[in-house]
Formats: structure tokens, sequence, C-alpha cells
């Protein structure tokens, strides 16, 4: 559904650009913006891949398992049904550090990992557990401690300070997460009756 409606988004631009005599400023909006997503792809592979070692090296010199320690009982908290030794807990601790340390693009995988993880724990496999409502919540919220990708945008964008945003980011993304496990547990309490 998507690609037709960017088919006629596209398919409407160009008729309206030929309609109006300009069309040549299609071909030169169309050259000029495929430029600019190159420069911009170019310019968040370097910020993405210091990151990503940054986490490599968090990862090979213990701090993930600190950071997994500590946040070991507020996970079992959240997801009581998760034996606190099964595969799925790792997944979803590590899920929720990448998601802290503002690292969306590795969230990705480590979601589905964690979604996949929970899904051998799931007895009606066509339904979503309450676990797995719980991780997609925190996912969509995204507690950040340190916005990585935004600051790699602003940064590429020419921000002249790509970390002003931090502050802000840190409250936003705190009360959104604090909101939707509060209605995380309301929905799972009306459910229950």
């Amino acid at each position: 559904m998507i690609n037709v409606i960017w088919l006629l988004l596209m398919a409407g631009g160009i008729i309206y650009a030929g309609m109006n005599g300009r069309i040549e400023v299609v071909t030169i909006s169309a050259i000029s913006a495929a430029k600019s997503a190159v420069e911009l792809a170019i310019n968040l592979i370097g910020v993405m891949c210091l990151w990503l070692g940054i986490m490599k090296i968090a990862e090979l010199s213990g701090l993930i398992k600190v950071i997994s320690y500590m946040l070991n009982p507020i996970v079992g908290f959240l997801f009581p049904s998760v034996p606190r030794n099964h595969p799925a807990m790792g997944a979803i601790i590590m899920t929720i550090s990448a998601n802290m340390l503002g690292l969306g693009n590795a969230v990705t995988p480590l979601g589905i990992k964690a979604m996949q993880e929970l899904q051998t724990l799931n007895p009606k496999k066509d339904t979503a557990t309450p676990a797995m409502c719980t991780l997609l919540a925190l996912c969509t919220t995204g507690f950040t401690l340190v916005p990585a990708t935004i600051i790699a945008l602003r940064s590429a964008a020419g921000s002249v300070n790509p970390t002003e945003i931090v502050g802000p980011t840190l409250v936003v993304s705190l009360l959104a997460t604090i909101f939707v496990l509060v209605i995380d547990r309301l929905c799972r309490a009306v459910w229950k009756r």
C-alpha cells in the first residue's frame, strides 16, 4: 500500500510540474535529493561505526554484563513470566541496553531476537504474550540515556550544537517509558478480569 502512495505522490508531482512547464525542476530536485541522501549516509556511517565499536568494546570489557546485572532486577519485575535464566531474558536486557545507549539501528535485530526467544515460551503461538507486549512498548518508547543516532543525524546535518538535545530527550523518553509501563500494567489488570 505504501508503494502505491509513493507512486501517486511522485506521479502527481511530475504531472503538476509538466502542466506548469517546469518539468526540469523534477530532474534537478531528484538529483539534488539523491546527492543529499548519499552525503547524509556517508556522514552517518562514521558515527554509527564509532558507536557500534564502543558497544563492542563495552561488550568485550564486561560493561554490558555490568549493565545487565544492574538491569536484571528491573527486567525481572517487568517480565515476571520469563524465567531468569532463559535466553529471552538476556536478549531483552541487550535490547533495553541498546535502547538506553540510543543505538536505534542495533535495537531492531536485538528486539527481533528477544521476540523470537519470547515466542519459545508462548503457549499460543498466534497470540502475543504480555511479555511480548511489554517489550514492544518499551522498544517503542525507547528510554535513552545517550541519543547517539539523533546526535549523529544532527551532526551530519551541520548542527552547531548536536548534543543540546540530550537533556530533553532524557526527560521525554523517561516520561514516555513510565507512562507506557503504567498503561501496560493497567491493560493487563483490565484484561485479566
